[in-house]
């Protein structure tokens, strides 16, 4: 998985986190989260505030 896989990581992050409410995570977690995913294999430096937040758009979306 890489970073500009959003809907892919939306999905695996509402497997792992449940009873996570996405509207209130912290960027910072948000990222931490992502690179420990099985299977993220991208550049944590890759990352920017727009991929983050597109990441946290996927997972309400798949959250609701």
């Amino acid at each position: 998985m890489k970073w500009t896989d959003t809907i892919e990581i939306a999905i695996a992050l509402t497997e792992r986190h449940q009873d996570v409410d996405p509207k209130t995570i912290r960027f910072t977690d948000l990222h931490r989260w992502v690179r420990e995913l099985d299977g993220f294999n991208d550049d944590p430096n890759r990352s920017n505030e727009k991929i983050l937040e597109a990441i946290q758009m996927a997972w309400i979306d798949e959250a609701a």
